[in-house]
């Protein structure tokens, strides 16, 4: 067994262990998707760091949890006018990132994950351009807001995926399923 697979059979402990470790992301996210620091035209968010490593660790249920349903309790607790473009669009991206970095190019899973949070932070510009556009019922602003949407997007992607191999986090969630 390599260090990133899990035995098949799932245990009380696992489920355990999977459901704390999808709440603290959970927790996590709604944090993070509470304040941000201020820009032109409103604010950028930290809370992609936190999906694109949840959606590389946990499977795509979780992760939906984790984005979709985390980014939705933040902004209705904070700001609820874009609540459900945030369920949606962080939602997609967390299953997309999982499916894809569990599911393509096993033998390289730093590679696969690469890949997935580059095409979930497509997927993040792409939802919360258009979500604005059409909350907003303004083009203009949402293309103002895009520079900033690719900068959260990249950012997210890019510390999400520091924290998960070089910091190695992902060896640590594999080792705590692992354990008995």
């Amino acid at each position: 067994m390599t260090e990133h697979t899990l035995p098949a059979r799932t245990t009380r402990r696992t489920i355990t262990v999977k459901l704390t470790i999808a709440a603290l992301f959970m927790a996590a996210n709604i944090i993070l998707s509470s304040f941000g620091m201020p820009v032109p035209g409103g604010h950028l968010y930290l809370n992609d760091i936190v999906i694109c490593l949840a959606s590389i660790l946990l499977d795509p249920l979780y992760a939906f949890c984790v984005g979709g349903i985390g980014a939705f309790l933040g902004d209705m607790i904070f700001y609820p006018a874009p609540m459900f473009v945030s369920l949606v669009t962080h939602g997609l991206q967390a299953v997309v990132i999982s499916l894809i970095a569990h599911h393509l190019l096993k033998k390289k899973p730093v590679l696969a994950s690469a890949i997935a949070v580059a095409v979930g932070a497509v997927i993040m510009i792409a939802g919360y351009t258009f979500g604005r556009a059409y909350i907003y019922s303004t083009p203009e602003y949402a293309v103002l807001k895009l520079p900033f949407q690719i900068l959260q997007a990249s950012v997210g992607a890019v510390i999400g995926m520091i924290l998960c191999w070089p910091c190695r986090l992902s060896n640590l969630y594999y080792r705590l399923l692992r354990s008995r």
